[in-house]
């Protein structure tokens, strides 16, 4: 047990920063401090006068393991989907018979997949190093290699049967094709509209949270029926995809996604609902009405 002497204001942050010279292998990104051994960790800006602790506190340590930075987690799993993908365009040697190495497919779809699918992946990106602001700036080592499994190993699949060469188009033919690129590229700026509302209601450097409402921008509007309208539109988009390629892998992968993002965005939801009174009760997790 370590004893420190502080001041009232002092905030949790400054503790973990105390704690961490005393103990240089736990920086304070990988220390978790509680009021219980079972309980919550407690945030960085939370002030120690404002505990439910006396003039001494017990604190408990918990190390959250080795850590890396969420941009750096985002960036290694959308940039390892783009270029599989293209490998697998390109048929680069080995993928498929060898009489097939460098070739391109005949099938325009194929190409216009390819764009779609890079450009999704070169938006996240973009996203990432320009958007987005995190409000925790780590997560455990481990997960970079979940989450590379998860994208990287989808894409492959995915690419392997777009590309193949034996890859047959989809059966109502071009009619098919253009609905699923006008879904595909709607949701894209409907997901990107909502990524720009949300940024703004962060000041930077802030981990203030504030309920997202409606901008002048239409794609906004769905704020009015869901809390989390950005994992709508992914859904939308990957939907797109699905009817594009008409493609198994790719029709699992959106599957697997939504019901990924459907226990996000209750989480998030139930996290507005217990934080804001106000929230607006007409409001669904992900889907309007339904889900």
């Amino acid at each position: 047990m370590k004893h420190y002497e502080v001041e009232p204001n002092a905030t949790i942050g400054e503790i973990k920063s105390m704690f961490h010279k005393s103990h240089p292998q736990w920086y304070p990104t990988r220390q978790s401090i509680r009021l219980d051994a079972k309980g919550k960790s407690l945030k960085d800006e939370d002030v120690l006068q404002h505990l439910p602790v006396g003039t001494t506190a017990t604190f408990y340590f918990r190390d959250l393991g080795a850590q890396i930075s969420w941009v750096t987690v985002f960036l290694t799993e959308y940039m390892g989907p783009l270029v599989l993908y293209l490998m697998f365009y390109f048929r680069v040697p080995f993928i498929y018979a060898a009489k097939y190495d460098f070739t391109t497919s005949k099938h325009w779809v194929v190409h216009l997949a390819c764009m779609c699918h890079s450009f999704h992946f070169v938006k996240r990106l973009l996203e990432t190093l320009f958007v987005h602001r995190f409000s925790h700036g780590t997560m455990p080592l481990r997960n970079i290699f979940k989450n590379c499994t998860y994208y990287w190993g989808f894409a492959a699949w995915m690419a392997y049967y777009i590309n193949h060469p034996l890859y047959t188009p989809p059966i109502y033919g071009e009619q098919q094709i253009r609905l699923a690129l006008v879904l595909f590229l709607f949701c894209q700026i409907g997901n990107f509209s909502i990524h720009i509302a949300l940024r703004n209601l962060r000041p930077p450097g802030s981990k203030t949270r504030k309920i997202p409402y409606p901008t002048k921008n239409p794609f906004t509007w769905i704020f009015l029926l869901v809390s989390c309208p950005n994992y709508t539109y992914e859904l939308g988009a990957w939907l797109g995809f699905t009817l594009m390629t008409q493609c198994l892998p790719v029709a699992f992968f959106t599957l697997v996604g939504f019901i990924q993002m459907t226990v996000w965005a209750k989480g998030k939801h139930r996290s507005y609902l217990k934080e804001f009174r106000d929230y607006p009760p007409l409001r669904s997790p992900i889907l309007p009405f339904i889900l």
